[in-house]
């Protein structure tokens, strides 16, 4: 028997990619917000990069199967939108509001100097990814596995690993 083929968008590396954004976040008073949006850039791309690889991989598999098209679809459909919302927007906004939140709270409950704030500030927003990374994750199953899956599965089929 055959091993599985390593999946390059989820088992190396390049899956950091992913988070990008939030790291770009964690530094929004640090850095010019172009920085911030470049960061996007690059997990969007990550995201984009991801639902095509499983489309194709989805074609490989599916090569011989009349609805082969639909499998496609389904993969990079399924994969775009569970990657924009579990890689992208919801950690994007998390650790926005996370980082907003804490600086505006030192500069009420401490004296601290503004750079010290910032630097306090950047610092929570990269400790809180990896805490905020499978809560996320298994909120955004759910929710797919809740509405959108149940459009294109079959009944009984289990849900799609992420």
């Amino acid at each position: 028997m055959r091993a599985a083929e390593p999946d390059p968008y989820r088992d190396t590396w390049v899956r950091y990619l992913g988070y990008a954004n939030e790291v770009g976040e964690s530094f929004r008073s640090l850095v010019p917000v172009p920085v911030v949006w470049a960061s996007y850039g690059v997990a969007t791309a990550y995201v984009t990069a991801d639902a095509i690889d499983k489309g194709w991989r989805a074609s490989t598999a599916h090569a011989q199967d009349p609805d082969q098209a639909m499998q496609v679809g389904v993969a990079v459909v399924d994969t775009f939108i569970w990657q924009s919302l579990a890689s992208v927007a919801i950690p994007g906004v998390t650790i926005n509001r996370l980082c907003a939140t804490s600086l505006a709270l030192l500069g009420a409950l401490t004296r601290w100097p503004l750079p010290v704030r910032r630097w306090t500030t950047t610092a929570l927003g990269l400790a809180a990814i990896p805490l905020i990374i499978n809560p996320i994750d298994r909120t955004v199953d759910f929710l797919m596995d809740s509405s959108l899956r149940k459009l294109y599965r079959a009944p009984g089929e289990p849900p799609t690993p992420n």
